[in-house]
């Protein structure tokens, strides 16, 4: 028996269950890490020269690139972004 074909709402974390308030966060975290992955990818950087320029280890860098989004709470996230030059800001829907 094949499995029903659902329509996304476009937002995978609620399509996975999560409640909206959670999901929101997992969106926020998700999108960062991806920025962070090109930042480091795009400015040809090693892991060693990423720990220095976010000022942590080569291990949390290598987390990051690993996709391991449970090792980063939203806060560190903007944290790392920022030190990378970006500018992070939260804009509220309607």
């Amino acid at each position: 028996m094949k499995e029903p074909i659902i329509k996304s709402s476009g937002d995978v974390f609620l399509d996975l269950g999560f409640p909206p308030e959670e999901a929101a966060i997992l969106q926020m975290r998700a999108e960062i890490m991806t920025d962070l992955r090109k930042f480091i990818k795009n400015k040809k950087l090693t892991q060693e020269k990423a720990a220095e320029i976010f000022g942590v280890s080569q291990s949390r860098v290598s987390d990051l690139i690993r996709g391991k989004w449970e090792k980063f709470s939203l806060e560190m996230l903007i944290t790392l972004a920022t030190k990378a030059g970006m500018r992070i800001t939260l804009k509220r829907a309607a």
